[in-house]
């Protein structure tokens, strides 16, 4: 509401609530923050994990940044966007999604500190962008390179990543595992090498131990064997690929037989027994003897398979066919007609096999598979739901250096040298871009001081050697060994990360900081009515609304 003379002018509807200037900003600045702090614990191979309990009481045990802000109903509009930033980060590179909202948390707490000194956001964004690019150059120029299929190289990577996680336990085999199958997907083009990650299927169930979790050169498929007279094991495989019913369908527009003695009721029921066969027939002719079909198999249809020793399995997703047809070299037939043996994929074994209560069907023992299943075995369904979020971030990590094969010293090594290297270089520049700069080499230092406080560290001690040592170094390896709990060159340590990562996580919480410090305004649009009245079936009542706290 304005006052233009003494008439009141309304420009917002009725119910509106507007936050303006340095109020807005500490809003905002204080609601990011409050999300960096509920992850901050969670940091490292020191971190702790976070509970999460939904509304229907499903429990979820992770320190996976993005898993924690996933879970976690935020309502307020500045904090969802550390949420995006951390979701988009697992998307792009996997790891780092704690990191990056640690980062934009310091970030912003340095900002309030400028604004506090009446210096403008504007000028802080400038400066922000300035040295996140920098850092990134910084980092870009010491990254070490390694060969994209250096198995040493990616199983430090890979065990750096699982070391903070709950599959700590088992890392070592874990780390082999999601090696091989990134190593077995990849593909090479024009000298690079690209990896879609769906062709590693992940597939988990609670029993058994972590140590027990197994990569199958082949597809794992949730489902059974369809008739008990069909073999449950089938050594050299030819399978067959089948996007279409073995079943007679209905006709699209509604039919009618008039049958008038049983003579033609038999007749027609022998017809349809006919066509059934026939299908089959013609399945078997190709030499098929498993058939993994996306539709439904007729109870004749399954019964003629069975007489032929033939392995069947029905209604599997569109995803797995495709899976199948990458790892066994077959091509799905969407008519039974067109299906020739040169169709047929190959495995050197189909079998059913029982995992805890279920009966699933292994094909395993592809030739050359372009994809592979890791099935994840836990204590109990919390483990294996944490070690499936491990090992997703496992393979993103290999994913990454295999695709841009750089890495870098991790430990928050990288993270004190740009800080370093950003206060050196902000004595160059001039004017109040220079205090900004600064502010995000202090930023940067926070992510090994968290490392620190999570291990027990005293922060300060390790802001004081880690700065002494940076100095002197001309590479990024001086870091926080958390399970020592002191400072020291941790290139002998084995601890790596991706540069890509790194890369990821400066832009990304730069440009998070950066957007919510331009905010001067908050216009909250009001409730919608219904919600004051009865809230409905729905039990949430209206949509909309944000809440401004």
């Amino acid at each position: 509401m304005q006052q233009a003379g003494q008439i009141p002018v309304l420009i917002l509807k009725e119910g509106t609530a507007q936050t303006k200037g340095r109020e807005a900003q500490r809003n905002n600045i204080t609601a990011a923050k409050l999300v960096a702090e509920i992850v901050k614990t969670s940091l490292g191979p020191r971190g702790m994990d976070k509970m999460l309990v939904d509304t229907l009481g499903d429990v979820t045990i992770t320190n996976d940044g993005a898993t924690i802000l996933k879970e976690m109903d935020v309502q307020h509009p500045a904090a969802k966007m550390m949420v995006e930033i951390s979701k988009a980060t697992d998307n792009e590179v996997g790891d780092g999604t704690t990191s990056v909202v640690v980062l934009a948390g310091a970030l912003l707490e340095k900002a309030e500190e400028l604004i506090n000194k009446d210096v403008h956001p504007t000028i802080i964004v400038d400066g922000y962008k300035k040295a996140a690019d920098k850092a990134i150059a910084i980092l870009k120029e010491v990254a070490t390179k390694v060969e994209p299929n250096d198995r040493e190289a990616l199983k430090k990577v890979a065990i750096t990543t699982l070391s903070s996680k709950i599959a700590a336990s088992a890392m070592n085999k874990l780390a082999d595992l999601v090696i091989d199958a990134v190593l077995t997907v990849a593909e090479k083009k024009d000298g690079k090498y690209k990896v879609d990650i769906d062709n590693i299927k992940v597939e988990k169930k609670a029993g058994e131990s972590l140590h027990d979790t197994q990569l199958i050169r082949g597809i794992v498929l949730d489902k059974e064997v369809v008739h008990g007279g069909m073999p449950k094991r089938v050594e050299k495989a030819k399978i067959a690929l089948i996007n279409a019913p073995l079943e007679i369908e209905k006709t699209e527009i509604s039919a009618e037989i008039n049958i008038s003695t049983p003579e033609q009721m038999k007749l027609f029921l022998e017809e349809e027994n006919r066509m059934l066969k026939s299908m089959v027939d013609k399945i078997v002719a190709t030499g098929a003897n498993v058939v993994i079909c996306q539709k439904g198999i007729d109870d004749m249809a399954q019964h003629y398979l069975a007489k032929a020793g033939v392995l069947a399995v029905r209604r599997v997703k569109e995803s797995d066919m495709y899976k199948l047809a990458k790892a066994t070299g077959a091509r799905v037939v969407t008519n039974i007609e067109e299906l020739s043996p040169s169709d047929l994929g190959y495995a050197d074994l189909v079998e059913e096999r029982k995992v805890e209560t279920d009966k699933w069907v292994f094909i395993e023992g592809c030739k050359d598979p372009r994809a592979v299943t890791i099935l994840i075995r836990g204590g109990s369904q919390r483990v294996v739901d944490e070690a499936d979020r491990s090992i997703h971030d496992a393979i993103m990590v290999v994913k990454d250096v295999v695709e841009q094969p750089y890495i870098l010293t991790g430990g928050g090594a990288p993270e004190a040298f740009a800080a370093q290297r950003l206060r050196e270089w902000a004595n160059t520049l001039a004017g109040r871009e220079q205090l900004a700069v600064e502010r995000f080499a202090e930023a940067l230092e926070v992510i090994p001081l968290t490392l620190a406080e999570n291990a027990g560290m005293d922060p300060i001690d390790t802001q004081v050697q880690l700065r002494a040592m940076q100095e002197k170094s001309t590479k990024p390896v001086y870091g926080v060994n958390v399970l020592k709990g002191k400072v020291e060159d941790l290139s002998k340590s084995n601890v790596c990360e991706p540069l890509v990562v790194k890369e990821q996580i400066i832009a990304s919480a730069a440009e998070a900081a950066s957007m919510i410090l331009r905010i001067d305004d908050i216009i909250a649009a009001s409730k919608p009515k219904e919600e004051k009245g009865g809230k409905g079936a729905g039990g949430k009542g209206g949509m909309g609304g944000m809440d401004m706290e």
